[in-house]
């Protein structure tokens, strides 16, 4: 099991609700497939450093969890044809 740090960037005009509901579809994807969360934390509304796909603002969604190694790579395909996310990106954490 390694450390990864999951940054989603959804569209502004979402509300708090939907946001919810979208960490937890990635919490459940997470939980399911073997790994365990340790934090999924919403950030506000944040404006963007350029434009993406004409957003200037999102909602921040920072997730931290645990799992094997396949799982990222599923998780990036799921973040990429979810329609509600302008961008996402999965790092993973360093051993300290």
């Amino acid at each position: 099991m390694r450390k990864y740090e999951a940054m989603v960037i959804a569209k502004p005009e979402m509300s708090d609700a939907d946001i919810q509901k979208l960490a937890d579809r990635f919490k459940g994807v997470i939980e399911d497939n073997g790994g365990t969360v340790q934090n999924a934390s919403k950030w506000d509304k944040r404006r963007l450093a350029y434009e993406i796909n004409g957003y200037k603002e999102g909602n921040y969604v920072l997730i931290n969890f645990e799992c094997g190694a396949a799982l990222p790579s599923e998780l990036n395909r799921l973040m990429r044809i979810n329609d509600d996310i302008i961008r996402h990106r999965i790092f993973l954490q360093e051993e300290e």
